[in-house]
């Protein structure tokens, strides 16, 4: 990955300038613009319905899973605290219902769209690729530094970790046993 040039955002770009990637932020709209110019070699950025939509494979010809720095996508809504106060029970229980609701539907969908998109992207010509255990090793090791840096000068971050950490320790019992690889 050394010296490539890559659209990569937030942590996950931290991690992927560990591993000697030029990650570069750009907005989605100019993510095509890019690849075809030369600006970038390659790009991260959602699923493969929405790559394909997106024209990536014109000029991306390899598809690389998993995606180790975001393994699903989830749409979020933020309202302001003293906005939320201002709310009845009712609407903020109708906020909260609609977001769940929207949350089934997006996790139902998401999934269904994506053997379809995939077989679309190979008949043009995209070969899908696994990231070898070495090279989610190495992501592995890059987010442990990236985490541990951020834990030391960033309070909030170092609880989330903490909070987040214990929960996937706490849920890798049920993870082992319980689900079908």
């Amino acid at each position: 990955l050394k010296g490539l040039k890559m659209r990569f955002f937030g942590l996950g770009a931290q991690v992927m300038r560990k591993l000697g990637v030029d990650a570069k932020l750009l907005p989605p709209s100019k993510i095509l613009a890019a690849l075809e110019s030369g600006e970038l070699d390659a790009t991260e950025f959602a699923s493969p319905d929405s790559d394909l939509k997106r024209g990536f494979h014109k000029v991306a010809k390899h598809y690389y899973f998993p995606g180790w720095h975001q393994p699903y996508t989830l749409l979020t809504l933020m309202i302001n605290k003293e906005s939320w106060a201002e709310l009845s029970a009712t609407q903020k229980a109708q906020v909260e219902a609609a977001c769940s609701a929207n949350l089934v539907a997006r996790l139902a969908e998401e999934g269904a769209q994506q053997p379809d998109a995939l077989k679309e992207l190979q008949a043009k010509g995209v070969r899908l690729h696994r990231w070898s255990p070495a090279m989610l090793a190495a992501f592995k090791k890059g987010w442990d530094e990236v985490a541990a840096e951020m834990s030391a000068k960033d309070p909030d971050f170092k609880r989330a970790w903490t909070s987040l950490s214990t929960f996937r320790e706490r849920y890798k019992i049920w993870d082992d046993l319980a689900l079908v690889d």
